[in-house]
C-alpha cells in the first residue's frame, strides 16, 4: 500500500484526490493546504490536513507526495519532498525554468527517487493512438500538424496568480505546453521555431501565440512542420483543442471527440477513443479516465521502476520535459538564470 500526501487541494488537487480513490494499494494519508476550504474538503472526507507541507511531512511520512499547489511553488515543494525521501508526482509544469528542472532531477537522481510529471494528454486515447501512427508509419512520414488549443481567459484562477507571468509562465506554460509536450514525445525536440503573439493593448498578458516548429530535413526524413495556436480570449468561449496531422498518405484529425484518418486509397476511418472509464471532475472538464489512468501509471512506476508507456523515455522522458521548458523560457522571455 502507497502512502500520499497530498500537496495542494484546488481544483486539480481535488481531481487527484477523487481519483486515487478509485485506485487499488494506494491511500491519501494527508493533505497540505492552508486554505479554509481545503479544511473543510478534508474534514469531510476524514483525512488529517495540515498548512504545510514539512508540518504533513513530520505528521505523516507518506511514501509519495502529489503536488498539485501553483506553478510557482513546484520548484521548492519538489526539492522538500524529495530531501525528505518521498517520491514526487507533480503536476505541469515542473517549474518555470530549466535551471530549477534540472536541479530537481539531479536531486531525484541522488536520492533514487521517482519524479514524474503530470502531462496528462499523453494518456489520452487518441494521443495513443496518434503515437502507435507515427511510430508504425501506416500513413507514411509526418510532414505537417497542426495543434490548437483555445479558452477564455481563466478567470476563475484564485488569488490572480496564473495572470501573473513570475507565477505562472503565462498562457504558454499553462495551455500551449500540452500540445508542446505531445509534440516533442511525437517528433522530437525542433530545430528552431517563429512565435507571433498579441491581444488587446491594455491586457496584462499576450492572449493568443501561434508558433511554427521547423524539424531539420535529414537523410530520408521531408522537412516536418508544425503549427500550434494557443489562446486566452477575452471572451467567454467553449474549451477547444483538437490537431491535425499530414502525414505522406493520409490526413489523421482529432476534433469534436472524434479522431479520423482519410485517404486516397481507403474508405475514411474512423478510430475507437471512447473512454471505458470516466470519473467525474469536479471542475470545467468532463467525466474522464486520463487521470486515473495517468495517476495508475505513476504509481506502478514507483512501485516497480519498469513502468512504460509508448513515447517515454527513462526517468518518464526527463530530456523532453527539459527541452519543453527551455522552449517555453524562449517563447515567454522568462530567464533561466
Amino acid at each position: 500500500m502507497l502512502s500520499i500526501g497530498l500537496a495542494g487541494l484546488g481544483g486539480i488537487g481535488k481531481v487527484h484526490l477523487s481519483n486515487y480513490q478509485h485506485i487499488n494499494d494506494c491511500k491519501v494519508i494527508g493533505i497540505c493546504d492552508p486554505s479554509a476550504e481545503a479544511k473543510k474538503t478534508a474534514e469531510e472526507k476524514g483525512i488529517p490536513i495540515f498548512p504545510d507541507l514539512k508540518t504533513m511531512l513530520n505528521a505523516e511520512k507518506p511514501d509519495v507526495v502529489d503536488i498539485c499547489a501553483p506553478s510557482f511553488l513546484h520548484h521548492p515543494l519538489v526539492l522538500e519532498a524529495l530531501n525528505e525521501g518521498c517520491h514526487v508526482i507533480c503536476e505541469k509544469p515542473l517549474a518555470l525554468k530549466s535551471s530549477d528542472v534540472r536541479e530537481m532531477y539531479a536531486l531525484a537522481e541522488q536520492q533514487g527517487l521517482q519524479l514524474l510529471v503530470g502531462h496528462v494528454l499523453q494518456f489520452f486515447p487518441a494521443s495513443k493512438v496518434l503515437h502507435e501512427i507515427v511510430k508504425d508509419k501506416r500513413y507514411g512520414k509526418a510532414l505537417d500538424a497542426v495543434f490548437l488549443r483555445l479558452s477564455g481567459c481563466p478567470r476563475w484562477a484564485k488569488d490572480g496568480w496564473l495572470l501573473d507571468k513570475n507565477k505562472s509562465g503565462l498562457l504558454p506554460f499553462d495551455l500551449h505546453i500540452h500540445d508542446l509536450d505531445l509534440m516533442i514525445s511525437l517528433f522530437g525536440k525542433p530545430e528552431s521555431f517563429k512565435t507571433i503573439s498579441g491581444g488587446r493593448e491594455n491586457a496584462r498578458y499576450e492572449e493568443y501565440y501561434r508558433i511554427l516548429y521547423q524539424y531539420p530535413v535529414s537523410a530520408g526524413n521531408p522537412q516536418l512542420n508544425v503549427c500550434c495556436e494557443a489562446a486566452w480570449y477575452n471572451a467567454d468561449i467553449p474549451f477547444t483543442a483538437s490537431w491535425r496531422v499530414y502525414f505522406e498518405n493520409a490526413v489523421v484529425i482529432c476534433e469534436n471527440g472524434k479522431l479520423m484518418a482519410y485517404s486516397f486509397d481507403s474508405p475514411p476511418q474512423e478510430f475507437d477513443i471512447e473512454e471505458k472509464l470516466k470519473i467525474p471532475t469536479g471542475i470545467n472538464l468532463p467525466p474522464t479516465g486520463v487521470f486515473f489512468e495517468e495517476l495508475g501509471f505513476f504509481l506502478e512506476r514507483i512501485r516497480s521502476g519498469t513502468a512504460s508507456l509508448d513515447g517515454t523515455k527513462e526517468q518518464y522522458r526527463k530530456d523532453d520535459i527539459i527541452a519543453l521548458i527551455e522552449i517555453l523560457e524562449d517563447i515567454t522571455g522568462v530567464s533561466s538564470e
